[in-house]
């Protein structure tokens, strides 16, 4: 069966996936069709950060509260309305402590209702009589009757009353001079269409508007607005007045106030602006068009698209000053009295002050970023509060967002199509929305500007499950194709580097160097044959058992390293270092893996002959009959050499393994054999190896050899111990191996002998010193002819 790896042309293919996915959301955010999610995060920034600004402490609320109702109830005999008085008490009041201004958010639009004592008899008397002729006219059937003269009388008293108490309030605005009156405007209601004649109150003087004016018209304004002014006392009497008129966004909430509306021509401030004014701020306005913002004097107030300022709302109403017109009006009193007041005047000097009603059912209440019952009163408060701090929200440009919108795009394709790793992926891709977030929302507090949101997570999100689908349909195949083919000898670390990077892998066969190591455990097929013989019943179960506890152990290593499982052949591990994921340091991770290898088997044998495991009765009884060898009943050789070898697919069409082949393949095989022959420690390395490994590792040389098969002479090196993990005593055993070593060689045998014995009394267990020992002693009496010794060159006639 053929295996093949599709290479897909992936850079198109992402190219495509941003382009499209890009204009469809850029269109979108274009179209307004992210506008409502938007909002709402842009609400959560507002609600997370309103705590951490500081209102202004130059503005002051009255609020007009259900404690001040039962006061005013209980002590002065007022019910609901109060009269206009209690408001003249108020204004005369801040008049006194020097207040900048007094702004009523509460429009007065009727005449009070209240009247004094006295005609308050009249008109009872004038009732009773009216009744009476009334009752009189019905018994005697006459048309003729005082009744329309009696009810004329009542109600100019009644109006007489309601004006006196009018007047007080409009006497007090007048002493005062700086009292903000309300004002309404609207496309659907108004007792007025026209700014009445002759009514002469600050207005805005408007400079460089004429291309925006329209801004500033009535939402949907076709030419009819209505007006709601106070009655005539108190609107000719105010300083000013103030327009409170409420421009909502498309989910019908308020995030946004215009400093004035353009009525019958005139423009008239808010209610805000308006307290600016009358405290003595000038009147003139600038539009800057190339900055969207309107110069005011030394302030600076951003406009949007619409005329309209972005309010940086700072929490809950009562984070302002707060007092109550009840404690106004007992302070008021107080000091009228001679008494100490329970608020001083001087606490309002030079503040501008806000009156507005805030008892249940009284107040108007409107759906903000901070509440969705905020008292509207609280919307002009943080549009003076934002013009006096200089701290508005502004919009981000639209190439901003568009430009987000790209870049998130590109980053999660690219992620998606390109990282392969799904960790990777994953990761980033969060990372992606979480800079979104944090850069977002850092925008918001520390830029004061609204930068988009929903548009850009929804990109990303669009980007993310496309670029899955797509990597899932063109690349899923390949990589289950690759799993399969490599999860029985490849760590699944290398199969990741290998779905990740495909173009590593070459099925077909290829050339290059590589390490090889061969395992064999000593004696195996001895002890194989013990336990089928002597263990009749349990003895295949323990083989198979001991046999694949080592294998695995033994293979982790090897995967763990980076190498990999050719095959297994018996007892015996064949694997390779170099591919499929070529590396430089295939030597050095062959040896590593080799040493960890024999410690492991030390730790493994320690296991298996335990007293209560499953082996140790059979192996025990094995050492008994002299099977195996007490001290090492588990021994691994190992044969390692580096070279130019074959790699890739063989087999058949229906059987197929990744193997290798070649003369180095050969001779690491070879070298596990030599082992037994020098009775290493375990380990034999080509020279070929030792050349790639550095000082990584402590190794002494032995003899250069002819091995079966390969003429050429070779040296060989037994691997000991990683340089890092070596202690002294082996250090200086391999330093003064050497010397020995060289004397060997050189021929000089009594001084080879002497430093052999001296590594040998130092470690009685070094059969490797114990071996070349013996040589010397051999050759003293009678050293071998030239062309006997072959400049010490061992041929070897076993593999």
């Amino acid at each position: 069966m053929k295996q093949s790896i599709t290479k897909f042309h992936k850079p198109l293919a992402a190219l495509i996936i941003i382009l499209s996915l890009s204009l469809v959301s850029v269109l979108g955010y274009l179209g307004g069709v992210f506008d409502f999610p938007e909002y709402k995060l842009y609400d959560a920034r507002v609600k997370l950060f309103a705590q951490a600004s500081r209102p202004s402490d130059d503005i002051i609320l009255i609020l007009l509260d259900q404690y001040s109702l039962d006061w005013a109830q209980r002590e002065r005999g007022w019910g609901w309305p109060w009269p206009r008085k209690a408001y003249a008490e108020i204004v005369d009041y801040m008049n006194l402590g020097g207040a900048k201004s007094v702004a009523f958010d509460v429009l007065f639009s009727e005449p009070s209702v209240y009247r004094n004592a006295r005609q308050d008899e009249i008109i009872d008397n004038a009732v009773r009589n009216l009744e009476q002729a009334q009752a009189q006219a019905a018994e005697t059937r006459s048309p003729r009757t005082t009744a329309p003269l009696i009810r004329d009388i009542i109600g100019a008293l009644q109006e007489l009353g309601g004006r006196k108490d009018d007047a007080s309030f409009a006497q007090a605005g007048k002493n005062y001079g700086r009292v903000v009156q309300t004002i309404f405007f609207s496309t659907q209601a108004g007792s007025l269409e026209a700014w009445p004649e002759g009514l002469d109150k600050p207005l805005f003087k408007l400079e460089g508007f004429d291309p925006i004016i329209s801004r500033f018209n009535l939402p949907g304004d076709t030419g009819r607005a209505g007006a709601q002014f106070p009655v005539p006392e108190l609107r000719d009497t105010a300083g000013i007045l103030g327009n409170v008129t409420g421009y909502r966004d498309l989910d019908d909430e308020i995030r946004r106030v215009k400093l004035f509306t353009v009525f019958d021509g005139k423009a008239v401030p808010g209610l805000s602006a308006a307290s600016l004014i009358v405290s003595g701020w000038g009147n003139t306005v600038t539009y800057n068009q190339k900055k969207k913002l309107i110069q005011w004097g030394d302030y600076s107030i951003p406009v949007d698209k619409n005329g309209s300022s972005l309010l940086r709302f700072r929490g809950e109403l009562d984070r302002y000053i707060p007092y109550y017109a009840g404690e106004i009006l007992q302070s008021a009193e107080a000091y009228a009295a001679g008494t100490e007041p329970l608020l001083p005047p001087e606490d309002f000097k030079d503040k501008y002050v806000f009156f507005g009603f805030y008892a249940p059912g009284l107040y108007d209440i409107f759906n903000t970023p901070i509440s969705s019952v905020y008292p509207g009163m609280g919307i002009h408060v943080t549009m003076l509060d934002n013009i006096l701090q200089q701290d508005f929200i502004r919009e981000s440009p639209v190439w901003l967002g568009i430009l987000i919108i790209a870049v998130s795009v590109i980053l999660i394709v690219l992620l998606v199509l390109f990282s392969n790793r799904i960790p990777l992926t994953v990761g980033g891709t969060v990372l992606v929305f979480g800079v979104l977030i944090v850069c977002c929302t850092g925008a918001y507090q520390f830029a004061g500007t609204w930068v988009p949101l929903a548009a850009p997570l929804s990109a990303a999100a669009l980007a993310f499950i496309t670029a899955t689908l797509y990597s899932y349909a063109t690349e899923g195949s390949q990589k289950r194709f690759i799993k399969s083919a490599f999860s029985r000898y490849l760590a699944p670390s290398v199969i990741e580097q290998i779905i990740a990077d495909p173009s590593k892998l070459n099925l077909g066969g290829e050339k290059r160097e590589m390490t090889a190591i061969f395992t064999d455990i000593q004696r195996f097929s001895s002890i194989s044959e013990a336990l089928q013989h002597e263990y009749a019943d349990e003895g295949p179960k323990v083989l198979v058992n001991l046999l694949n506890l080592y294998l695995t152990e033994m293979s982790d290593i090897v995967l763990a390293n980076g190498g990999t499982i050719d095959k297994y052949e018996g007892d015996a591990i064949i694997a390779f270092f170099g591919a499929p994921i070529w590396t430089e340091k295939h030597a050095s991770l062959a040896c590593r893996s080799a040493l960890e290898m024999k410690k492991r088997e030390k730790e493994l044998v320690g296991e298996i002959m335990k007293n209560d495991g499953p082996f140790s009765s059979p192996l025990s009884g094995l050492i008994e009959k002299g099977v195996i060898r007490g001290d090492r009943p588990l021994y691994t050789r190992l044969g390692i050499n580096s070279g130019s070898m074959v790699v890739g697919n063989m087999g058949t069409p229906n059987k197929m393994d990744y193997t290798i082949m070649g003369n180095a393949v050969n001779l690491a095989a070879r070298l596990e054999g030599v082992n037994k022959q020098y009775d290493t420690g375990g380990i034999l390395i080509s020279e070929y190896t030792r050349d790639k490994i550095g000082d990584e590792f402590v190794i002494r040389g032995l003899s250069r050899v002819r091995v079966v098969g390969i003429n050429t002479p070779l040296r060989l090196y037994e691997l000991l111990e990683l340089r890092e993990e070596a202690s002294e005593e082996t250090l200086d055993m391999v330093e003064l191996w050497e010397k020995g070593f060289r004397a060997y060689e050189n021929q000089e045998f009594l001084e080879a002998k002497n430093t052999f014995a001296a590594v040998l009394g130092k470690n009685g267990n070094d059969r490797v010193a114990k071996l070349y020992l013996g040589r010397c002693e051999k050759y003293l009496p009678s050293p071998p002819l030239p062309e006997k010794w072959d400049d010490g060159v061992d041929n070897l006639t076993e593999k």
